[in-house]
This record gives C-alpha cells, structure tokens and sequence, in this order.
C-alpha cells in the first residue's frame, strides 16, 4: 500500500508540473503575441507620423525632390538682367539615416558653377556620401525654368524660397547650422550667396566649404553687403588639389590671405593629391571640422 501510495503521489505531481509548464507555456505565448501586437502598432504609427515637406514623404537615409512656390518678393530677385520670373522652384534633398526633423540637423548647401548650363542638383551627388557619414542634410536647388543670366541674385532667390518652404513645414529648421559649398565656379557663388542670406535675416551660418577656388568672392561680398560681424566667425575650408590647372594651388593661397585680411578668423587651405576636382574624403574632413568648430 505504502508503494502505490508513493506512485500515485509521484503520478500527481508530474501531472501537476506538466500542467505548470503548459500555462507558463500559453502564458509565453499570450505575451509574445502582446509583445507583437504593440511593435507592429508602435510601426503603423511612426510609418503613419513620418516625416513630410512640401506634401511628400522624407525618406531617412534616402533622397527626395520637391517643388515649392517662390513668392513675389524673391520673384523680384530674379527678374534683373532680362530674366524671367519663375512661380515654382525644385529643391533636391539627401538625408542621413536616423533622418527625425523634431532633432537638429546640420544642412550642406550645394551650389554649381553657371558654366555649362549646370545646375547645383546636378552637383549634390558629389557630396552625398560625405555628408551621410558626418549626419548632414544636402540641400541643391533650381527652378523649373531656365533664366536668361544665371547671376547669384537668380540663385538666391530660388534658395531663400526652398529655406521659407522647409522653415513653413519644420520651423525648428530656422535655428538648423547651414554651410556652403560649392566647386570652382560654385565655389565662389556659395561666398556670395552666404552673405546674401546672412544679410537677409537670422540665419546660423557654420561654415563655407570653398573647393578648386581661384579668386575670392566672399570677401567683396562681405565688404558690399556688410552682414552682422559674427559673419567673420564662420569658419572657411579651402580644398586645394595639389596638380589643379584651373586652380593651381597658388591662387588658392591668395584667396587664403584674402580671407584673412578681410578679417576670417578661422580660415583653412587642405591641399590634396589631384586636380581640378572634388574629393569626397576632404569633404568629410570639412564638415566633421564645421562641428568640432560650431559645436553641434
């Protein structure tokens, strides 16, 4: 009796231990498929939040094109020299990865030459990569029509409108670090229109990044335009390639010293292996630079 008692007690609890397993089992499951519930509910609505500007989606880690409408006033801007007037521009837009507009974000301004009927989105893909790794956005803009004379007031007004459209959809932007760059040609545009926008209102200018560079425009429109005095606290990249033809290394020395008398205090000259041409790894080196110097 003793023995079947003991067998019966041991039949028990293997019993009630397998029913233990298999509700801590439905338990497991029962969690898991909360668990599951709420990720997939948290996914639609982060997919069903993202990011928009001018009506379009923004990709993280991706491009995008947008039009926007350019006002009257900066409509003005373009009409000199017998241009005319454009309603509507398109902005090319590249951002990095993690890409939240509630977040601060840096934006890198690309400007082309106006020779060879270039135009700066033509130009953004140079950049594209550098700015990827150091966690900016690039921003390259045009209009929808072509003018007559491409002149710097033509490209300001076109990316005065693109700042007002992004500044309309993410006001957080006004506050955003701005540099910009541009390639031979470009790069003498970009000192230009930096000091259009920083004379045309608050604008958090971080850096210019001037590339194959062989006169200098940012000082004369420095002096012409005579933005507020931190405008001089900007800092200036000079990206030099050591066999450029068409910006051999001496003129960019020039420029160096230009800046500095105009009264730049943190100017730089990089020279590097190459020509006429843009080096993405200088880039990257200028824009970690622009944050190690603005601190963001």
């Amino acid at each position: 009796m003793a023995q079947i008692s003991s067998r019966r007690a041991r039949r028990l609890r293997e019993q009630n231990k397998q029913r233990m397993n298999g509700r801590c089992f439905i338990r497991r499951i029962h969690w898991l498929l909360v668990i599951a519930f709420f990720s997939g509910h948290q996914l639609s609505v982060r997919e069903s939040e993202a990011a928009t500007l001018a009506g379009q989606n923004v990709p993280a880690g991706g491009k995008c094109e947008v039009q926007f409408p350019i006002s009257k006033y900066y409509q003005d801007y373009t009409a000199g020299g017998g241009n005319p007037r454009p309603s509507t521009g398109r902005a090319l837009l590249m951002f990095p990865k993690g890409f939240d507009p509630s977040r601060p974000w840096p934006i890198l301004i690309v400007t082309s030459t106006s020779d060879f009927d270039r135009t700066s989105p033509m130009d953004a893909p140079w950049y594209q990569d550098a700015a990827m790794k150091e966690g900016w956005i690039v921003l390259a803009t045009d209009a929808t029509i072509r003018p007559r004379a491409d002149s710097p007031a033509w490209r300001f007004a076109i990316l005065a409108a693109a700042l007002q459209t992004i500044r309309h959809d993410w006001p957080q932007s006004a506050q955003w670090p701005v540099a910009l760059a541009g390639f031979s040609g470009g790069a003498k545009t970009s000192g230009e229109l930096g000091a259009m926008l920083a004379k045309s209102g608050p604008i958090r200018i971080c850096g210019f990044l001037l590339i194959g560079i062989n006169s200098d425009r940012l000082s004369a429109a420095y002096k012409n335009l005579q933005p507020a005095p931190g405008f001089l606290s900007a800092p200036v990249w000079i990206s030099s390639g050591a066999s450029d033809r068409i910006a051999p290394p001496a003129s960019e020395e020039l420029v160096y010293y230009s800046l500095k008398r105009t009264g730049f205090q943190q100017v730089r000259l990089e020279q590097f292996s190459g020509g006429h041409a843009v080096k993405s790894a200088e880039v990257q080196r200028a824009l970690h630079w622009f944050r190690d110097v603005g601190k963001f």
